[in-house]
């Protein structure tokens, strides 16, 4: 499956952003998905994780309460709905794939398939 990540950009601090992973080429529906954020010099972290069915979501300590992660299965695509923006926050964002996944994988290591990053930047 090839993931395409999108929405991403300048945002002032207590704002909102959606971010969008449209999904090609495979079977949407058996992928448990993700969200992850790259700050500059470190490794990917984990935000936010969806079922295959879009039933169960699971979130980061640092962004519970202010992102929601969705999908819909028929238009093959996932989003992020980012709340109360921090400039802490600011980072490149990653939509991640993985076959029969729960989306409850926190581990980057887990997922099988990457889109190519969003860049979000939240001014103070």
């Amino acid at each position: 499956v090839q993931l395409q990540a999108s929405g991403g950009g300048l945002v002032q601090a207590g704002g909102s952003l959606r971010l969008s992973c449209a999904a090609s080429g495979g079977t949407f529906g058996i992928y448990g998905m993700a969200w992850f954020r790259q700050f500059p010099g470190k490794e990917r972290d984990f935000v936010a994780g969806i079922s295959r069915s879009g039933t169960a979501q699971f979130y980061a300590d640092s962004v519970k309460g202010r992102f929601s992660i969705s999908r819909t299965n028929a238009k093959n695509t996932m989003y992020l709905e980012m709340n109360s923006l921090k400039p802490e926050d600011t980072a490149v964002y990653y939509c991640a794939a993985k076959a029969w996944g729960t989306g409850r994988d926190i581990s980057d290591q887990r997922y099988d398939y990457w889109g190519q990053g969003t860049l979000v930047t939240v001014s103070s």
